[in-house]
């Protein structure tokens, strides 16, 4: 059993996709982040750094894993899916993985900061960080146009990783005319059983995105 702390975020879906590609059985535990669930004490000895996700995998001695590319290598590893076994086709899966965790997630979360949280409209971060995130999405669509998946042949935890941030595209004011491989990307995984259970796990919010907008301000801006 593995006891899966999380909210509708990106990178909470990234290890719900995970769980549900890899038939694992987990219990959700949703943390309110506007409440600051995720700073209390019982969290914190989970994650020190006070973020989600999170899991503790109960049949491996309590073991707690914080970072979702961590959290997905962790049980990929565990199961012996979604990451190959040969060394060269590993580190391709790795490297994918790697380029969301340090990119496509970082310039989207700014632009989602900038373009729809933050109190000051400031032009310049805004265009900033969407023509980072625009450059990196060609990226993605160049290795799209080579492969069906970004670790290669198959479907694996880099794709898993990177398709609940690149699917917001909108809400970071980021566009992905142009980028036809990217696109079918998109639509294909969308239509995997997996992943869309995971997108109601925890549920996405029912508000309006001028509510969801105003409630992550006053978080953003505590």
């Amino acid at each position: 059993m593995i006891d899966f702390y999380s909210a509708a975020t990106p990178n909470g879906y990234k290890v719900a996709i995970a769980l549900e590609e890899m038939g694992l059985e987990y219990q959700l535990h949703h943390l309110d982040l506007m409440a600051n669930d995720q700073k209390q004490p019982k969290f914190l000895a989970i994650n020190p750094n006070g973020r989600i996700p999170a899991i503790v995998d109960r049949d491996n001695r309590d073991f707690a894993v914080f970072e979702s590319g961590a959290i997905l290598l962790y049980l990929a590893e565990k199961t012996g899916k979604f990451l190959p076994a040969d060394p060269d086709a590993r580190s391709r899966v790795i490297q994918w993985l790697m380029f969301q965790m340090g990119g496509v997630g970082p310039m989207m979360g700014q632009a989602n900061v900038f373009y729809r949280y933050f109190p000051e409209k400031i032009p310049a971060a805004i265009e900033r960080y969407q023509k980072e995130g625009r450059r990196l999405f060609e990226v993605l669509n160049t290795r799209l146009a080579e492969a069906s998946y970004l670790g290669g042949d198959e479907y694996s935890i880099a794709d898993m990783a990177t398709w609940p941030w690149v699917r917001i595209h909108d809400w970071s004011g980021i566009s992905i005319e142009g980028l036809p491989h990217l696109q079918l990307w998109l639509e294909e995984i969308a239509q995997r059983p997996a992943c869309q259970k995971a997108m109601t796990v925890p549920p996405p919010s029912q508000a309006s995105d001028e509510d969801k907008a105003k409630e992550i301000r006053k978080m953003v801006t505590r």
